[in-house]
């Protein structure tokens, strides 16, 4: 590719939980053509990292990290109760720590708060102060581990803390740090946004990467993104875009267990190369129209 786009796929296309067995799923997405892997950590997982991170190294993936599975809900650091943000600190400490040990390049997610902890109420100042100033506490660890801070905002069903790119913004100018960067979701954007293009052009130099489904959590096309907006400006954007395919898998329960009630990735083979396919070739519109111009 002439623009250098960087595709990965997210565990959860194949396997809710990753354990000693799963490393072989690495040198499998390679042969589907990505060059990065998300691997989900929680309480509820447990795996030797060595291996991992040595098949990955061989293999010229780029790993990241993202806090997906069992992660207790007083863990968090926005909360009221000091002793939950207390927590909070605590437990993802404790995840970047393991996430430096995979050798994986960031640690993503909805850190500032708790991913289904909605409150109705505007955001405090003392809230987003003190998201701001733990923040800050984590990226600077990650600094120190060699391990990238990154925040998502989420759609106001799952969070009322981040929701658009502009908000995220906000928060990272108010965290200070230069540690800490933006992943966006084109599935929340969906909901949070008006304009993708101008999302991803707000994040600017602080986007690390895109979260990539469609509306529906499924195969990116035939739906209501408009990735032909969302690709234009990350060329313009970054030289080396990361596009990470996220949904979860629907062969089993899992999927439905996460709340997807249609069967929109039965097989994370043809999830990715059917999206591979697809964000290739408006790729190719989006550089030629560019080039034209």
């Amino acid at each position: 590719m002439k623009n250098g786009f960087k595709f990965g796929a997210h565990q959860f296309l194949w396997s809710e939980r990753w354990t000693d067995d799963s490393h072989r799923l690495l040198e499998h997405v390679r042969k589907l053509g990505l060059d990065g892997m998300e691997i989900s950590l929680g309480d509820d997982v447990s795996f030797a990292p060595a291996p991992v991170r040595k098949r990955a190294a061989e293999l010229g993936l780029e790993l990241t990290v993202g806090p997906g599975n069992a992660w207790p809900m007083e863990c968090d650091i926005s909360s009221d109760d000091p002793a939950h943000r207390e927590r909070g600190l605590a437990w993802h400490r404790k995840i970047l720590d393991r996430t430096a040990e995979l050798g994986a390049a960031a640690y993503c997610g909805a850190i500032y708060g708790h991913p289904g902890r909605a409150l109705r109420r505007r955001l405090p100042r003392e809230e987003f102060e003190r998201v701001a100033e733990n923040l800050h506490a984590l990226a600077e660890q990650g600094a120190k581990l060699g391990v990238r801070l990154v925040i998502e905002p989420m759609s106001r069903f799952r969070t009322h803390i981040v929701n658009t790119a502009a908000q995220a913004v906000a928060l990272v100018r108010a965290a200070d740090h230069r540690n800490l960067l933006i992943n966006l979701d084109t599935y929340h954007m969906i909901t949070e946004e008006r304009d993708y293009a101008a999302a991803i052009r707000t994040a600017g130099a602080k986007l690390w990467g895109l979260h990539a489904c469609e509306n529906d959590r499924g195969v990116p096309g035939g739906g209501l993104v408009p990735w032909r907006d969302v690709l234009a400006a990350l060329h313009e954007m970054q030289s080396d875009a990361r596009v990470m395919f996220e949904t979860y898998n629907t062969s089993g329960d899992f999927g439905f267990a996460r709340g997807i009630f249609q069967n929109l990735c039965p097989d994370g083979d043809a999830f990715v190369r059917r999206g591979l396919e697809f964000l290739r070739q408006e790729i190719g519109r989006v550089e030629n129209s560019a080039e034209s111009r």
